[in-house]
């Protein structure tokens, strides 16, 4: 009797032990999915990344025009915010921006379109912005004004409408030629017939201490761009010392029908921040 009872003792510790072994099997086998799936999930990133990114947009339209650049990033795991400041005061406009700043929970890149660089240029001297990213956008130096800089370089579009209330927007039928030439169709009349006006005060505006002067910048010129001088682009980039990109065939509403090529620019802005702070 003792030579069987040691038997089976013996017997039952190779079975808890083989329990035990297909217990950290799978275990390990789960941890390994896990990292399998957050590397999909965070796909376009690495550790010295940015992970938060700041959409401002700009005058005659609203923060919904960032969609397909929205959609695009945060597949690859951003934290994307979209701000909807209200383009009826320049200084009010930058409070809303830096609203939107200090609710993240770390470091961002802060994207601006048109007069959206106007407001990034001021708001990006918040502590938690670590690089600029300009769309076919303004970014004026210090003591200059939007209103100032285009009359040296004129744009092609002469279908601006300054209202008797102070309140500025583009001409309907004009719309879809000088704002959105390489958008559908349909799509170009809609933004046209809800066009956000936009108070005239903000292009003249004067700004002070323009963030691109301590930040990392990178602009996407549009080359068919009708409301800024494309040419101005490039000054405005070559400037800031920028890393450029130019779009042929783009209009002004580069931001929309570009997309892919926006979110790559803003990608490239996350992880050249990351090598620059190493």
């Amino acid at each position: 009797m003792p030579i069987l009872h040691y038997k089976t003792l013996s017997e039952g510790s190779i079975i808890l032990n083989e329990i035990k072994m297909k217990s950290i099997i799978r275990s390990q086998t789960a941890l390994i999915l896990i990292a399998f799936v957050l590397s999909i999930y965070s796909y376009g990133q690495d550790s010295n990344s940015i992970k938060n990114i700041v959409l401002v947009h700009g005058a005659f339209v609203d923060g919904s025009g960032w969609q397909n650049a929205y959609q695009l990033l945060t597949e690859k795991g951003y934290k994307v915010s979209v701000t909807q400041h209200k383009l009826r005061d320049f200084n009010e406009d930058v409070a809303e921006v830096n609203r939107i700043i200090d609710q993240q929970d770390g470091p961002c890149i802060l994207v601006g379109h048109s007069y959206g660089g106007v407001v990034i240029t001021k708001a990006g001297n918040n502590p938690k912005v670590a690089g600029l990213v300009y769309i076919a956008a303004h970014a004026p130096d210090d003591g200059e004004s939007r209103a100032d800089l285009v009359k040296q370089f004129p744009s092609a579009y002469k279908s601006l409408i300054k209202g008797s209330d102070g309140q500025d927007y583009i001409d309907p039928e004009k719309f879809p030629a000088d704002f959105a030439a390489d958008v559908p169709k349909a799509e170009a009349k809609f933004m046209a017939d809800a066009q956000v006006p936009t108070a005239d005060a903000v292009f003249q505006a004067i700004v002070h201490d323009p963030a691109w002067k301590t930040k990392p910048s990178w602009y996407m010129v549009a080359k068919a761009d009708r409301i800024i001088n494309p040419d101005l682009e490039r000054f405005y980039a070559k400037r800031a010392k920028s890393k450029v990109v130019e779009i042929d065939g783009a209009s002004h509403s580069v931001f929309i029908t570009q997309a892919k090529q926006v979110a790559e620019l803003i990608i490239a802005a996350t992880k050249g921040v990351g090598k620059i702070n190493r």
